[in-house]
């Protein structure tokens, strides 16, 4: 049972020094992050900016149409209303 804690023991404090080590060389693990990790994060922004944009796009077309459709009910409307009211009989 006591081999198994020095085990234990021996192996944590190998990789307590590895992990120093490596913080010393290569700076805090903030700064150590791989360029495959941010280059993920900026494909991600890439991809969510993208359909932000389309979201964008497509509101605003429905929103024209919709509004150059109310026009033309409003114009015809009008011009399908008598513009002089006739004789009351």
């Amino acid at each position: 049972m006591s081999s198994d804690y020095d085990v234990v023991l021996l192996e944590t404090v190998k990789t307590h020094r590895a992990r120093l080590q490596a913080a010393f060389l290569f700076g805090e693990l903030s700064e150590r992050r791989a360029t495959t990790d941010n280059l993920r994060r900026f494909l991600a922004g890439v991809i969510l900016a993208a359909v932000a944009c389309a979201a964008c796009v497509g509101t605003s077309f429905v929103i024209d149409l919709l509004a150059k459709k109310a026009a033309a009910d409003a114009e015809v409307a009008s011009l399908s209303a008598p513009l002089v009211p006739g004789p009351a009989l």
